[in-house]
C-alpha cells in the first residue's frame, strides 16, 4: 500500500453516499456500525494501533473521539520506523495496559511467529482490552510463500473481538474461511481537503499509460507487465490508435537482474519507456499519476491496493490482474487484464482513452465532485470506527 495511498462519475451528494453505504452493508457488513451522538465531554478512546504512524490509520481516525498512542520506539531502528511493531508484543501490551482502551491491529503480522502473536493477543485479553483486526491482506504482498502468513491469520482472525475489512467480497471470503462476520468499511481517501489541482492529462489523441514497479517486491509481475505493454501498444498502433507507456522502476531494487530484464523487455519501442528513478514522494506520485489515462497493476497476488484508491481520487482508470479483492474497491473504474494476453491490455487502454473528458472544465468538475464525495465518505468511515471502538469496549466490560 502507498504511503498515502471508469465510468464517468456525476456529482455525488451525501444522499448518494448513504445509499452506497446501505448497499455495502446489506451485502457484506454483517455488523454495521451504529451511529451515535457524540458526547463532546467524553474522553476520547485511547487506541494502541499497530501501527499508529501510518497514513491509512490517520485517515480512519476521528481526532475528537479517538486518541492514537504513538508507535513505541523500535530498538536498533531509525527514529520513526514502526516495524517490527513493539506495540504488538506481550511485554509492551502488559506493561502499558493502563494506557490504552483497545488494541487495533492493521499491519506487521509477518514480524512475529504464531506463538509471539498469540502471546500478544493473550496479553491484551488478560488486561480486558478488546482487539480489533482490520483484514487488509489475505495474501501478503511482501512475501512469496503465503503459508506462514496464513498461519498468522489463523491465529488472529478467530481471536479478535471485531473484524474489519475493506470490501464486501473480502468479507465473504473471511466468512467462508473462518466463519466470522466483518464490518465492511471502504478505504477512505488519503488526500487533503483542498480543492483538486488541474488535471495533468493531455488533450491529444495519445492515450497515456503508467506502470510503477517500485522495488520489484515479490508480488509484482514486472517483466511480463512490460512485455504485455509492449505488445498491447503494437496492437493498438496496427489498429490506428496511439498509446504511450511509461514504466517507473526504483533505482534501488530487490533483484537487479530482474530489473535488467525489465529494461530489456522495452527495447526497440520508443512508445514504451522504462525509467529508473529515486524513491518518489507523495506529491511526485500524485503529479505523475494525475497525468495518466490508465494505471496498470501487474500483481501476482494481493488483496487490496492503495494505488487503486489514489487513482480513483485522481480520476485515473485502473487495469490489473484478477487477484484478491482489488477489483472490488472501485469496480466501475477497474478493468481486469491477463498479462499473458496483450489483447486484454490493449482493450483496457482503448477503454480508458474512450472515457476521456475533452474539456478541462468538465475534468475539474468531475474531480471536484469526487473529492467532495470522498471526504464525506471519510467522515462516515471515521464515525464508524469510533462507534465500533465504543461498542467493543462496552461489550468486553459488560
Amino acid at each position: 500500500m502507498l504511503r498515502r495511498y471508469t465510468c464517468a462519475l456525476s456529482r455525488l451528494t451525501p444522499l448518494h453516499f448513504c445509499a452506497s453505504v446501505r448497499a455495502i452493508r446489506e451485502y457484506g457488513a454483517l455488523s454495521p456500525a451504529r451511529k451515535t451522538l457524540i458526547d463532546t465531554a467524553a474522553a476520547p478512546t485511547r487506541v494502541a494501533s499497530v501501527p499508529s504512524s501510518h497514513p491509512y490509520v490517520h485517515a480512519i481516525t476521528d481526532p475528537h473521539r479517538v486518541a492514537l498512542l504513538p508507535d513505541p520506539p523500535v530498538p536498533g531502528a531509525p527514529s520513526g520506523q514502526w516495524w517490527p511493531p513493539v506495540a504488538m508484543t506481550a511485554p509492551w501490551l502488559s506493561a502499558h495496559a493502563a494506557d490504552y482502551d483497545l488494541l487495533h491491529v492493521h499491519f506487521g503480522l509477518e514480524s512475529f511467529s504464531p506463538e509471539e502473536l498469540r502471546a500478544g493477543l493473550d496479553a491484551a485479553r488478560r488486561a480486558d482490552r478488546p482487539v480489533v483486526f482490520t483484514v487488509h491482506d489475505l495474501d501478503n504482498p511482501q512475501i512469496v510463500d503465503q503459508e506462514p502468513y496464513r498461519t498468522l491469520l489463523d491465529v488472529i482472525v478467530p481471536a479478535a473481538d471485531r473484524l474489519v475489512t475493506l470490501t464486501a467480497s473480502a468479507a465473504t471470503e473471511i466468512e467462508r474461511r473462518w466463519g466470522r462476520p466483518s464490518l465492511v468499511l471502504p478505504h477512505p481517501t488519503l488526500l487533503g481537503e483542498a480543492a483538486p489541482r488541474e488535471s495533468g492529462r493531455s488533450r491529444d489523441d495519445v492515450v497515456r499509460v503508467g506502470i510503477h514497479l517500485r522495488d520489484l517486491r515479490p508480488n509484482i509481475d514486472a517483466e511480463n507487465a512490460v512485455i504485455a505493454a509492449r505488445d498491447a501498444v503494437r496492437l493498438l498502433t496496427e489498429s490506428g490508435r496511439h498509446a504511450e507507456v511509461e514504466v517507473f522502476l526504483n533505482e534501488r531494487v530487490r533483484d537487479e537482474r530482474a530489473a535488467e530484464r525489465v529494461v530489456a523487455a522495452a527495447e526497440g519501442r520508443s512508445d514504451v519507456r522504462v525509467r529508473r528513478t529515486p524513491y518518489l514522494d507523495d506529491a511526485e506520485v500524485e503529479a505523475w499519476l494525475g497525468g495518466l489515462d490508465l494505471f496498470v497493476l501487474p500483481y501476482r497476488h494481493g488483496t487490496h491496493s492503495g494505488w487503486v484508491e489514489l487513482s480513483y481520487d485522481l480520476g485515473v482508470r485502473v487495469a490489473g490482474t484478477d487477484v484478491g479483492h482489488i477489483r472490488s474497491q472501485h469496480p466501475s473504474e477497474f478493468r481486469v487484464v491477463d498479462l499473458h494476453d496483450p489483447r486484454t491490455l490493449a482493450d483496457a487502454i482503448a477503454w480508458s482513452g474512450n472515457a476521456r473528458r475533452t474539456s478541462p472544465a468538465l475534468e475539474h468538475d468531475h474531480l471536484l465532485a469526487r473529492r467532495t464525495q470522498r471526504l464525506e465518505e471519510r467522515r462516515a468511515v471515521r464515525d464508524a470506527h469510533a462507534d465500533l471502538y465504543s461498542d467493543a469496549i462496552a461489550e468486553v466490560s459488560a
